[in-house]
């Protein structure tokens, strides 16, 4: 299992057999009360220090905000409740308990890194966020059934790790980027803790014309990794090398599975954003 499921884990038999939560109605946590006000240490997005942080969860503003000063009366982010997304991150961020929380910040996806040292602190955050998602789209989504929102609440990454790009010209020297994989959304970064990514990739459907092929065209140069991808779309084909045949594996097996899934309607909105994209 993942770190964060091993996380939730001993949580949930904390609240049960130490904590007593199950059995004492007064003793529950208020994950789903609406409202959450607390310390987190967040790492700075220039320096990489990590620095104690106010951060308020409030439902009725719809969003996640954070304050830079403890008296500040604007915050410094607000993070709407409809695009968070929140996971553990404890080997990235080198904590324990640490989570990476993003949102979408003029339709590119912002990343904010947090933890606590306590365990139950953390995780009580996560579980404010979920509550909050699972209020949010029970509103949005009215009549769905519960079991067809959990997978909806937050949601891990299908894969991360290091490949090479190169340019659309295809004439570049290919570099070595941090790529994370949020769904269809296929982002670059030049770090792991980045906190923007340096592009985005929409990876759609074999309906709409997307195909994921083993290997890089004949006259491709300049890249230093040798187990190539190409992802051919409707505007452009992306050249992509990976250190090891397994991870060319695991990255082709990851794009193939959204290629043959087909698309949704609200993600047609999104494909259409990257193709209005500079």
């Amino acid at each position: 299992p993942d770190l964060s499921s091993m996380l939730l884990r001993e949580q949930w038999i904390r609240a049960r057999y130490e904590r007593k939560e199950f059995v004492c109605v007064e003793r529950q946590e208020p994950y789903s009360a609406g409202y959450r006000e607390g310390f987190l240490w967040k790492r700075g997005r220039d320096n990489g220090q990590f620095l104690s942080r106010k951060c308020i969860l409030s439902e009725r503003d719809g969003a996640l905000k954070y304050y830079n000063k403890h008296d500040a009366r604007e915050p410094k982010a607000l993070m709407k409740i409809h695009t968070l997304n929140a996971s553990f991150q404890p080997g990235k961020i080198g904590q324990p308990h640490g989570l990476q929380v993003t949102y979408l910040k003029d339709n590119s996806t912002r990343n904010i890194f947090v933890y606590h040292k306590d365990g139950k602190e953390m995780v009580d955050w996560f579980n404010a966020i979920r509550a909050a998602r699972f209020h949010y789209l029970q509103v949005a989504f009215p009549g769905a059934h519960h079991a067809d929102l959990v997978p909806k609440l937050t949601r891990n990454y299908i894969k991360e790790g290091y490949m090479e790009k190169t340019g659309p010209k295809h004439t570049e020297g290919f570099k070595k980027r941090w790529f994370s994989m949020d769904d269809r959304r296929l982002m670059y970064f030049k770090d792991p803790l980045d906190a923007y990514a340096r592009g985005e990739v929409f990876i759609g459907s074999k309906e709409n014309s997307y195909i994921v092929l083993p290997g890089l065209p004949p006259s491709t140069q300049g890249y230093h990794w040798q187990f190539g991808i190409t992802i051919v779309t409707p505007d452009r084909k992306f050249l992509f090398t990976c250190e090891t045949e397994e991870e060319q594996q695991d990255w082709m097996a990851a794009f193939q599975g959204l290629v043959n899934r087909p698309m949704l309607p609200q993600e047609y909105a999104v494909e259409a954003h990257f193709k209005h994209k500079p």
